[in-house]
């Protein structure tokens, strides 16, 4: 079956989710965890023939996270049956007001349609997917890397038995045969049938969607994560976090990639963090991390000098580019130049103690780091990994959306970004200030005065006509 063909029958199973009740999609997502543990055997055996078949051409880091059992299919299916406890937002009043002449004007949240994912070598994000899906009342076609196939096409035929059991439409979630690179443009140019295409992946994936798509994208980050452990901070629960944050997934978008220390504890921390995540692992057999360091850290421990692009790359690796900073405003600085917005963390125990900054008034150390850093999430005293479905159960994340330029040139992204707003499908990580310029460009841009904007708050009042499939 062709890519066309699997949108148009995923499509046209779209009203048989969209009009069902918070309960009857709860039903399915509780059919989706049972028959994803029921087929654990089947899903195994695929997974295996994947692993045995990239065994070599890929690293050993990729194949820990291409690599399942049944402990990482449990958490799979858990986090499924998480989502029945997160409320339906679909058809919510987000707000009303009603003119002087009687007309009532409302922003509610609509399901968006039809979601195409494309993602790499991770079958964890197969499941993760098609629930957000199924739970916001959308339907989604997936797109996998090659080297996890024959994984995620067994987790779909199991999501999907599953969403049968429990009565629903099994063709709400299809995944694409073809692994191609056709596939993937004909997702990105599937006008009319795509509503929204989501690109889970590296860089290239991501800019390839950028450039090339039609259909409205959102263009998701990928994760330059720091942890910034500061002169307060205690430095056996710093150390803590660090170790679990670069060792224990390094493969996953948001394990750290920079450590900032400041300089009043670098000359006691630095040897402790050596001593963690090279020493102690080559003692235990397990891989080292490879440290790499910038000058004013380089003359404290040894490791490996950091290059000019070190504190830019998402290494996915047992790697660590480490400096030293003078204060939390230089602290602040390197992240705003270096991460991508993804997770980023600060280690302190100044909760009383103030700093004087750039600024109107004196703030608590993690207080200033959070407010100027302003990424979502950041985290104090946690590690960068924290944000996942199972352990932060406020917002599901399915991206983190930067829009192209394109945006406000496109109508049809243009209604998408505003839809999108009212949307429950995913959290948006980005700047109050620049989602703000974004948004009163794209206005002006289209005839409308401004947007009514606060920094971490932006109201639209929008209106939708009878019909109309966008606002």
């Amino acid at each position: 079956m062709t890519t066309w063909d699997i949108l148009k029958k995923t499509r046209a199973a779209w009203p048989s989710i969209r009009n069902r009740d918070a309960e009857g999609k709860n039903d399915l997502l509780r059919g989706m965890a049972d028959s994803l543990m029921a087929c654990t055997p089947a899903i195994l055996a695929e997974n295996c023939r994947d692993m045995e078949e990239a065994r070599g051409t890929i690293s050993d880091v990729m194949l820990d996270r291409l690599y399942l059992d049944e402990k990482r299919l449990a958490g799979m299916a858990e986090g499924i049956r998480a989502l029945t406890a997160l409320p339906d937002h679909t058809g919510r009043i987000l707000s009303q007001i009603t003119r002087p002449n009687g007309m009532t004007i409302c922003k509610q949240q609509v399901p968006m349609g039809l979601i195409a994912i494309i993602y790499e070598s991770r079958p964890n994000v197969t499941s993760d997917a098609a629930a957000l899906a199924v739970k916001s009342g959308n339907v989604c076609v997936l797109r996998s890397g090659r080297e996890a196939y024959r994984t995620a096409k067994a987790i779909v035929q199991a999501l999907k038995q599953g969403i049968a059991a429990a009565g629903g439409d099994a063709e709400i979630i299809n995944i694409v045969d073809d692994t191609s690179h056709q596939s993937a443009a004909d997702l990105m140019r599937a006008n009319g049938l795509v509503d929204l295409l989501i690109p889970r992946g590296g860089a290239g994936l991501i800019r390839r969607c950028v450039e090339n798509a039609t259909v409205p994208c959102i263009q998701t980050g990928t994760g330059i994560c720091h942890v910034y452990v500061d002169q307060y901070a205690d430095l056996q629960k710093a150390l803590a976090i660090i170790v679990n944050a670069k060792t224990s997934r390094p493969s996953v978008c948001n394990a750290e990639e920079v450590c900032l220390v400041h300089q009043a504890v670098a000359e006691e921390f630095l040897p402790m963090l050596k001593q963690a995540l090279v020493d102690d692992r080559q003692t235990a057999g397990a891989v080292p991390v490879e440290l790499r360091l910038d000058q004013r850290a380089a003359a404290i421990i040894p490791g490996t000098p950091a290059s000019e692009t070190d504190f830019d790359t998402e290494f996915l690796d047992y790697i660590l580019a480490v400096g030293v900073v003078d204060s939390v405003d230089e602290a602040v600085a390197h992240v705003l130049r270096h991460s991508t917005g993804h997770s980023d963390a600060i280690v302190t125990e100044n909760a009383s103690k103030r700093t004087s900054l750039n600024c109107c008034c004196n703030r608590s150390i993690s207080r200033n780091f959070c407010i100027q850093v302003y990424r979502l999430p950041i985290k104090k005293n946690a590690n960068t990994t924290s944000n996942t479905i199972m352990r932060v159960c406020l917002k599901i994340k399915s991206s983190f959306s930067t829009p192209p330029p394109s945006i406000y040139q496109n109508e049809r992204r243009f209604s998408f970004f505003l839809v999108f707003l009212c949307c429950p499908f995913s959290s948006i990580s980005i700047s109050p200030y620049t989602f703000s310029a974004i948004l009163n460009l794209a206005l002006r841009e289209r005839g409308f005065r401004s947007t009514s904007s606060s920094v971490g708050t932006i109201t639209l009042l929008l209106t939708k006509r009878k019909g109309d499939r966008t606002f």
